[in-house]
């Protein structure tokens, strides 16, 4: 479907200056009518320098109207496009894909037969890329309700006016809202961020999915029995780094994770017994109208019984009412958070999904299967999907830290290894495995150790006591990032065994916990295979794998394997790092497949194209399909989650996007890889890695990189409670990669998404002539080059020249500025030039919705960027000389930045 034709844009025109009257008159009745004339889309075609102080965070206001009506111009054109060409007419979604597998020879049947095997798991995390408070979200959201209420044609005048007069108070809260963070926030506030979507938003859409799934499903003649049951449905489960993401972050101690766990754990029971008391109103099924069976009758007796005074304060409530006597027992078997269940309760959500089971078959039973459809099944399905636990924790850690963390334990333990961090891989290993043969910790409890070794133990100890109270099924993964030796994962083994985390069986200790490594450079990538192998040849792996393959009653040993998109692209730029992702998955699945293991891979993508975002489909169909194996795990990261999750139809939207996107690349016969294609790709990576690696390591780089790009700005922004550096070092390898994108893009290079490129396609052009040609005719057949020319183009296109010269100006030194900003233009032109080529025309008219999407942003956009150069020169000036002015310019360039983050809709 082209959501890019003419009903979509006049949507979208009629509903933003809907929306900005509203605003103008908000500003209107607050004392900030001279703000009103210099708004975008309002005729004004000169504006003062400098903008009043209170300008760019309205113009932010407006870019977030802009922003809420393209998301509801594009939901309403999928919906006009449904109803007039039915389901299989969306791109993507679930119609066309069971229309395309029924094309490709696969009946109904064979199809619910694959879809139990569908797996998506969202790990949520708190990266700081989100510029927008908690409060604002909501007000937002809110505001889009008021949006969609007012497509309904039903309003007479009078309820229309209501509309509008809901709407200027809710936009007069934002303008008298703070629009920035004014101190960090602190862990417990993202986790209730990330819990309000998990508690909040995803239940619901899910049963939204799940119901236009089977109607599609039957729309399209497949047999609706064959969906019925909540387990024939694909799995989308849900998982966080919030509380225990620790790479970096001091302020992840094993007290947040208590806590995070916690939390997590009393949400998802509250969801529980919200979702139960509902259904409890709902089944006042009389048993003097219809014999209960017997199991149930039984059933009730007994568990009254087992529960006592609360138990048969559960049968007195409801007499002659028994399904609504068994919820009332199921709920007063729900656990508290804390602590261990009391007798009768239940102990995990297996066994309340038995009596769910037993609810449903019960209703069945009577002849009340409607019922069981409309009121239990979804309920199975929640709890499935979220059981007592909400979103498992994963626990992430840096290789380095737990060097350090070894190096402490051994000297505690009165063993030379005070050094270890600067061992060598061969003794190292020694050492590991020597250790792994005794079952006995280097330290007793209360023995004093450093602080890497503390922090660890005190982790580890937190999901140890969290195992034994509640259950394992609330934790993740231990990954550990950086990783970059067999050493680096089996050292986590050792602090298991310090901890108790170990499991003895009678074939030797398990860890119970997978614990995964996180590839992230280029050269990481290239030697994970050989890693990989070494780690799944030790026989405390293979003992792990096989004991979580009996626990999970799963069919295959897993290994999870994480694979990061954003350092990868700051160390070898987008093309190298497509490149060796692509490569790199395919190697490990092979060494998986050698070993007996199916790979489960953990896609580390960023909100950023550059960052590995991009259209969900175009990522999916990119993905080797033996490396996606009907199973993707993913992050969805910063202000990712809000732009796709705030609202219920795009939530709903976007599970679709997964769900459907991951089945068809799945079942869906895989498509001849075009090895010419496949080579031209490769060129353009290695080439491309040259480019971009001669760039970043000129002598002068660094420099215009701090200069001419609002770095130091976002460096101190508050944005997230992580600092922008991994330990505080001035380099750029210790950068993360969200302030290193955010920078860039701020200041409209958007270098981290297409430099290097235009070098790649320009020595294909040179050299394989022919072969530069078939990729102009086919690049569109191959999803992996597609994909990637896709995302490098909207870069190139979301950049602009006149805007990188501006900012270059603040660079002090002359031939640094001169130097550097030809270097990125001469490479920019090319890019354009021959990414034009290979589309047969210009950007902007191979890609119309995108440059109009640009279009309107433009001024605006202008303007403020004119505005932060003129702010950053400032406070670049006094924050040195005069600290507290500095402090009150850095609260201006920080308006500035996050209202330019909205006009791009994007920071890092």
């Amino acid at each position: 479907m082209n959501t890019g034709d003419i009903p979509t844009q006049a949507r979208v025109e009629r509903d933003l200056h809907w929306l900005m009257d509203r605003f103008c008159e908000v500003l209107d009745t607050t004392n900030a009518e001279e703000i009103r004339s210099l708004l975008p889309w309002k005729g004004q075609v000169s504006h003062p320098d400098p903008l009043p102080e209170r300008a760019p965070q309205a113009y932010s206001i407006a870019f977030q109207l802009l922003n809420l009506v393209e998301e509801n111009a594009e939901a309403q054109t999928r919906r006009a496009a449904e109803t007039i060409d039915g389901p299989a007419a969306l791109r993507g979604l679930w119609g066309q894909t069971l229309v395309q597998l029924r094309h490709a020879g696969l009946s109904d049947a064979q199809i619910a037969a694959a879809l139990p095997r569908i797996r998506v798991e969202l790990v949520l995390t708190a990266h700081p890329t989100e510029t927008k408070r908690a409060t604002v979200l909501a007000h937002y959201r809110e505001l889009y309700l008021q949006l969609v209420k007012a497509e309904n044609q039903m309003w007479t005048p009078l309820e229309r006016r209501g509309i509008a007069d809901d709407v200027r108070a809710i936009l007069e809260r934002l303008w008298r809202t703070g629009d920035i963070f004014l101190k960090r926030p602190d862990v417990a506030a993202e986790l209730r961020n990330a819990i309000h979507y998990l508690r909040n938003v995803f239940p619901e859409a899910l049963a939204m999915h799940d119901q236009r799934l089977r109607q599609i499903w039957e729309e399209i003649g497949n047999d609706p029995a064959l969906l019925d049951d909540p387990e024939s449905l694909p799995s989308i489960t849900f998982g966080t780094w919030v509380g225990g993401d620790r790479d970096g972050h001091p302020l992840v101690t094993a007290d947040v994770t208590r806590m995070a766990l916690l939390e997590l754990r009393a949400n998802a029971l509250n969801l529980l017994r919200e979702q139960l008391t509902a259904v409890a109103r709902r089944l006042s099924l009389s048993n003097l109208l219809q014999h209960p069976p017997d199991l149930l009758t039984e059933t009730i007796h007994r568990y009254a019984a087992l529960l006592g005074e609360a138990g048969q304060q559960a049968l007195e409530r409801n007499p002659n009412e028994p399904w609504r006597q068994m919820v009332n027992l199921i709920l007063a078997r729900l656990p508290e958070p804390a602590g261990t269940p009391d007798a009768g309760r239940y102990t995990c959500a297996e066994e309340l999904i038995a009596d769910l089971r037993l609810l449903d078959e019960s209703l069945v039973a009577v002849g009340a299967i409607r019922l069981a459809r409309s009121d239990v099944r979804p309920l199975i399905r929640m709890a499935r999907t979220f059981g007592f636990h909400l979103a498992v924790l994963d626990i992430r850690q840096n290789s380095a830290f737990h060097d350090r963390a070894l190096a402490q334990l051994l000297t505690a333990a009165g063993i030379d290894g005070g050094d270890y961090p600067s061992w060598n891989e061969a003794k190292r290993l020694a050492l590991l495995e020597a250790e792994l043969q005794s079952p006995r910790p280097f330290t007793r409890n209360g023995v004093p150790l450093g602080a890497e070794a503390e922090s660890v133990l005190s982790c580890y100890r937190v999901l140890v006591e969290h195992m034994h109270v509640c259950d394992i099924e609330g934790l993740g993964a231990l990954i550990v990032s950086m990783t970059r030796q067999l050493s680096d994962l089996l050292v986590v083994f050792l602090f298991a065994r310090e901890t108790g985390l170990l499991v003895s069986t009678p074939e030797g200790p398990v860890c119970p916990l997978q614990i995964v490594p996180l590839f992230e450079t280029i050269d990481d990538l290239e030697r994970s295979p050989l890693i990989l192998r070494e780690y799944l040849a030790h026989p405390i792996v293979q003992r792990s794998l096989e004991w979580q393959r009996r626990r999970q009653g799963a069919a295959e040993r897993v290994q999870q394997v994480m694979i990061g998109y954003s350092d990868s692209n700051k160390d070898g730029g987008i093309g190298a790092s497509f490149w060796a992702l692509k490569r790199a998955q395919q190697a490990l699945a092979a060494e998986g497949r050698a070993a007996g293991v199916r790979i489960r891979f953990f896609h580390g993508r960023g909100g950023t194209l550059s960052r590995g975002a991009g259209p969900t489909g175009r990522f999916i169909r990119a993905l080797p399909v033996d490396a996606l194996a009907g199973d993707l795990r993913m992050t969805e990261q910063g202000e990712t989650i809000s732009q796709k999750y705030a609202n219920r139809i795009s939530a709903i939207y976007n599970f679709e996007l997964l769900l459907a996107g991951v089945t068809g690349a799945t079942l869906r016969p895989a498509p001849a890889r075009p090895d010419h294609l496949a080579m031209a790709l490769e060129l353009i990576a290695r080439e491309s890695q040259k480019a971009y690696r001669a760039l970043i390591e000129h002598e002068r780089f660094i420099p215009f990189f701090r200069e001419a790009t609002p770095i130091d700005a976002i460096e101190a922004s508050r944005i997230g409670s992580r600092p922008a550096r991994r330990t505080g070092t001035r380099s750029l390898a210790d950068l993360r990669a969200i302030p290193w994108v955010f920078s860039w893009n701020q200041a409209r290079f958007y270098l981290s998404g297409w430099y290097g490129i235009g070098s790649g396609l320009a020595m294909v052009q040179q050299e394989e002539p022919a072969l530069f040609a078939e990729l102009c005719t086919r690049m569109r057949e191959w999803a992996p080059v597609h994909y990637l020319l896709g995302n490098v183009a909207t870069s190139v296109m979301n950049a602009d020249t006149t805007i990188m010269h501006a900012y270059a100006e603040l660079v002090d030194d002359a031939t640094t500025r001169m130097i550097m900003l030809e270097t990125i233009l001469d490479e920019f032109a090319r890019t354009r030039a021959l990414l034009e080529q290979v589309y047969g025309g210009t950007l902007e008219e191979k890609r119309p919705y995108i440059a109009r999407q640009l279009e309107l942003r433009r001024e605006g956009l202008h303007r403020l960027h004119r505005e932060q150069i003129a702010r950053l020169r400032t406070w670049r000036a006094v924050r040195d000389r005069d600290p507290e002015a500095g402090e009150e310019h850095l609260r201006r360039v920080l308006v500035l930045i996050n209202a330019i983050a909205a006009g791009l809709r994007a920071t890092g």
